[in-house]
């Protein structure tokens, strides 16, 4: 038996989602006595993956342009039997989580998303995982014989522990997809919310979206992403792959910064798996402030600005 991993990557590169969940199926193998297989989709160089524990790394290379979660399915349901693997893991990415029920009913297997913790037992197999919008966990037992496991962003961490691995091609047929992309638009030259371990948002605070020079240089500043609230992107501010929340992306950053957001349940029920929250907001009853683990009381035109002086001045230090 075996656990198998899939590794997700865009434009052939690895994403560090991807690191983090080789990172803990390289546990959850040492834990079951298992071997570890890392599934990789038209990904990058795999020997970056061998930095943490894939010693085994299957390669799957055909002419999808864009990720299919019907065909991505079938290629990891093919692959899990192939390899005899009795458990899958996936992130918890918006791909991750459209994609891995499909897994688990292919396989008939349980399924148990964001999971935040190593399984704290194998036999029976218990995982701790998020539960009601970040605002509290549980521990999932999974009975059925194969699983599968979504780990939650940030989560674990990607730890480092080089082997010395090999990578095995492996042909896998498609289905019939039913559904073709025609183009795909990028945002370029900007970290993605995705991938962001900083995310600086805004809302309706700023007044209109000409003053959001100040936000994207923060951002600059501190290598993050841009987002914003609901209610920007719907008036046309910002463009809506920008709108984080529960009704927009989910964000588990190690830092979010929001500025001139008042906090509404559905922005932090998206926002909530972040490590640590900092809050800039004239209004000190908002209620992002009960959130947060930092909190500024003051017009962000004027904070803004001399956090932007202070932080490239402490950067050229």
């Amino acid at each position: 038996m075996s656990v198998l991993v899939f590794a997700d990557s865009s434009e052939g590169k690895f994403k560090k989602t991807a690191f983090e969940v080789v990172s803990y199926g390289k546990k959850v193998a040492e834990q079951s006595g298992s071997d570890l297989v890392v599934l990789t989709i038209n990904g990058g160089d795999a020997s970056e993956l061998y930095t943490y524990g894939a010693e085994k790394v299957v390669e799957v290379k055909n002419n999808l342009s864009s990720f299919n979660a019907k065909a991505y399915a079938s290629i990891i349901k093919q692959v899990a039997e192939a390899k005899g693997a009795n458990t899958v893991i996936i992130d918890s990415s918006v791909d991750g989580l459209t994609v891995a029920p499909l897994v688990a009913v292919a396989l008939e297997a349980g399924y148990a998303s964001n999971a935040v913790a190593l399984p704290s037992s194998t036999s029976p197999f218990v995982v701790k995982r998020k539960a009601f919008s970040n605002k509290g966990f549980n521990n999932t037992e999974i009975s059925t014989e194969k699983k599968v496991v979504g780990v939650a962003k940030n989560s674990y961490g990607a730890h480092e522990n080089t082997v010395s691995g090999s990578t095995e091609s492996f042909d896998a047929a498609l289905p019939e997809l039913g559904v073709k992309s025609e183009s795909i638009s990028r945002a370029t030259g900007k970290v993605t919310i995705a991938d962001a371990d900083i995310v600086v948002s805004a809302g309706r605070g700023l007044k209109g979206p000409e003053n959001w020079g100040m936000v994207e240089e923060l951002a600059e500043v501190l290598g993050a992403a841009t987002a914003c609230s609901k209610p920007v992107s719907d008036l046309g501010w910002r463009p809506h792959n920008e709108h984080v929340g529960q009704t927009g992306k989910p964000v588990a950053s190690n830092l979010y910064i929001a500025i001139g957001i008042s906090g509404a349940i559905q922005h932090l029920a998206g926002i909530n798996a972040s490590k640590v929250k900092v809050v800039i907001n004239t209004d000190p009853e908002a209620p992002f402030f009960k959130a947060a683990d930092y909190g500024i009381v003051g017009d962000a035109f004027e904070v803004v600005p001399q956090l932007v002086e202070k932080l490239k001045a402490f950067k050229q230090a």
